[in-house]
């Protein structure tokens, strides 16, 4: 193995900590595959940066590495894929304030609601993003509503990056979709 250079252009907003959603859209030996994913723990009261979670889920530590152990599970070693795009929205909610005063359980029942319309937009965008024809390799269960005003501004953002977004449902349709199986 020879050394070589190679750079990587981070735009300063995604240090910002809050609540996104991301795609990394990897370019493997079998073709481009997708990951979808959020921050905003489940476990604690936190909503790290974009930035944070890239190289979480590149690393060795196995309760962070996901799209690690998606491409694994396809034969695939992340060193052996030609390139990794990392697609990020946000901060679509701030992180939740981290008061004096307030404890665990207080920060925890601000940070649930958000993380809640969070997970059901990852979830939308993952599924949407598989009926339009990409390799998706997570499937997102989540089971609370999402807010359709902002999922339609998201979903917008994500269709600019994932043209066969574009037309592939109204409105609710994944809705009846689901309903539908």
């Amino acid at each position: 193995m020879s050394a070589s250079t190679h750079v990587l252009t981070l735009p300063g907003p995604m240090l910002k900590r809050g609540f996104w959603l991301y795609v990394w859209r990897v370019e493997t030996p079998k073709g481009e595959m997708l990951y979808v994913g959020r921050t905003g723990d489940n476990s604690s009261p936190h909503a790290s940066a974009a930035y944070t979670r890239m190289g979480q889920h590149l690393g060795s530590a196995k309760t962070q590495n996901a799209l690690r152990q998606h491409l694994r599970k396809e034969g695939l070693e992340p060193e052996d894929c030609a390139a990794f795009h990392l697609v990020t929205h946000g901060p679509i909610y701030p992180e939740v304030e981290h008061a004096p005063g307030l404890d665990r359980a207080a920060l925890m029942a601000k940070h649930l609601p958000l993380r809640d319309l969070v997970g059901a937009m990852e979830k939308a965008l993952a599924e949407e993003l598989k009926h339009a024809g990409y390799w998706v390799l997570n499937t997102v269960k989540w089971k609370h509503p999402h807010d359709p005003v902002i999922w339609e501004t998201v979903r917008s953002a994500f269709a600019g990056h994932f043209p066969k977004l574009s037309g592939t449902y109204a409105l609710g349709d994944l809705d009846r979709l689901q309903v539908a199986k």
